[in-house]
């Protein structure tokens, strides 16, 4: 008789889920689920808004990564305006992005997911977390706080708060870079590039090859944004996909047109839908973004220490590294590569001038924005009336574009560990772990299209099937 495991909740997760581990009779794995339990409806709620409101609006689907959205959907704004923002206000959206990475990238590393590779897999659940880490190494973990404060507070000093920042507009953004805090970015910028050395070199030293297959390792494909010459991208650029070998599959496709090569698909269980290659269909047309996704597509970050470090990665590794714990590895890579560009553009005297916004009416009916949140490629697409007003809105949100691989990393650690039908909390964390890798942010890829798919089991007491209720 087949058995499942529940894990319930899949903790250190921005958002609520859940995983099922189903065994066969012998104990052993069958296949696993990862289900996201919760639903957001901001693509029904923002039709009838104005254009106007949008960044501020969908900021409001995360606390956590709310610039993303904000400039996502400023782009999106800009597209229906017909305007090109001023070459001040991209470079300004550019430093905010980079410290949306540092940040969030610095929240998942040291907070979220470093007491289970630095405590130990196995570790008393009660100390295994950022607390016992503290306790653990106070060192490391200041350092970590400290680098998160770094980039909040870029954040902040651009927009005004750390969080929510009414900054972005269609157009440009609505408030020009000073003087006196560019000073303070740059003053604070050596401490930020000391933590994230430090960081590096105890992966490096504590985590060979084989100790990062823990989490599994599977071949798929990877999506992100490049710039000429493939160089790693954040903010701009056109589409590249590319398979495990590093094979392009797909080369500098606009991305106004994404909906030509990706497509959504939904299952029951979750509300939490399945973007995937088209061509390929669903669920054969898999790929992964994030951080793992980025390094994987790009050529180069473009930065002397990040390609320094990128190139002593993948001689280690391969060209494309399919283990679900190098996105740990590729995302304080990022962070190094955030820095260095923040340095640049800071440096660039254009990036004080007090022309920030352009002006502009409804010009199009349609507009796409596209950029790399710190999880990975991020798509706001609204249709708007003459008054601009929103008829329709999609997103889709990094984290979708990660959900088949979510459900294979589940599964594949699951293969992985458990026997028999023998499990451990430990081996229960390893698939946890799993996710974790993935950085998750759940609220903000939740959003229904119409009518959700959803099924309802109704079990007497003791426990036997009495209906099952299905709809859409």
């Amino acid at each position: 008789m087949e058995k499942q495991i529940h894990i319930e909740p899949v903790t250190r997760i921005e958002g609520h889920a859940k995983i099922t581990v189903f065994l066969d009779d012998a104990g052993d794995v069958r296949d696993a689920q990862f289900h996201v339990t919760e639903l957001r409806g901001f693509e029904k709620f923002c039709e009838g808004r104005t254009l106007w409101e949008m960044p501020g609006l969908t900021a409001r689907i995360c606390g956590i990564c709310p610039v993303s959205h904000i400039l996502a959907s400023a782009k999106a704004c800009d597209a229906i305006l017909a305007v090109r923002a001023p070459e001040t206000a991209i470079l300004l959206r550019r430093l905010m992005n980079l410290g949306q990475m540092v940040q969030s990238h610095a929240l998942s590393f040291y907070y979220l997911s470093a007491p289970d590779f630095l405590l130990g897999w196995d570790a008393d659940p009660t100390i295994r977390n950022v607390v016992g880490l503290v306790a653990e190494n106070p060192d490391l973990a200041r350092k970590g706080i400290r680098l998160r404060a770094y980039g909040q507070e870029i954040i902040n000093r651009l927009g005004g708060k750390r969080i929510h920042p009414a900054w972005a507009v269609p157009g440009g953004v609505n408030q020009a870079l000073t003087a006196e805090n560019r000073q303070w970015m740059l003053d604070n910028l050596p401490e930020a590039l000391d933590t994230i050395r430090e960081t590096i070199d105890l992966l490096k030293t504590s985590f060979d090859c084989e100790a990062r297959g823990v989490l599994g390792e599977f071949e798929s494909m990877y999506m992100g944004l490049v710039a000429p010459g493939g160089k790693w991208e954040h903010y701009d650029g056109l589409i590249r996909i590319v398979d495990q070998d590093g094979s392009i599959v797909v080369e500098g496709h606009d991305p106004s047109r994404y909906f030509e090569i990706i497509a959504e698909a939904s299952r029951p269980w979750t509300y939490l839908k399945f973007p995937h290659y088209q061509p390929m269909g669903f669920p054969e047309g898999m790929y992964r973004v994030g951080p793992l996704g980025r390094v994987n597509v790009c050529e180069s970050f473009g930065t002397p220490e990040a390609d320094a470090e990128l190139e002593a990665f993948r001689a280690a590794t391969s060209r494309c590294s399919g283990k679900v714990f190098d996105y740990h590895y590729t995302r304080v890579l990022e962070i190094l590569a955030s820095l260095e560009r923040i340095k640049v553009l800071l440096d660039d005297e254009r990036i004080l001038s007090p022309r920030v916004r352009a002006e502009a009416g409804i010009n199009q009916l349609e507009g796409v924005g596209i950029h790399e949140a710190p999880r990975g490629t991020l798509i706001h697409h609204y249709k708007v009336d003459e008054n601009g007003l929103i008829e329709t809105a999609n997103f889709i949100v990094s984290t979708g574009h990660n959900n088949l691989g979510m459900n294979r990393a589940v599964a594949e650690i699951a293969k992985m560990y458990i026997h028999k039908g023998d499990v451990t909390e430990g081996i229960l964390n390893r698939i946890e772990g799993g996710i974790r890798a993935y950085d998750p942010c759940l609220s903000c890829s939740v959003h229904a299209v119409g009518q959700m798919p959803i099924e309802v089991s109704i079990v007497d007491a003791d426990g036997r099937l009495h209906q099952r209720l299905t709809k859409g």
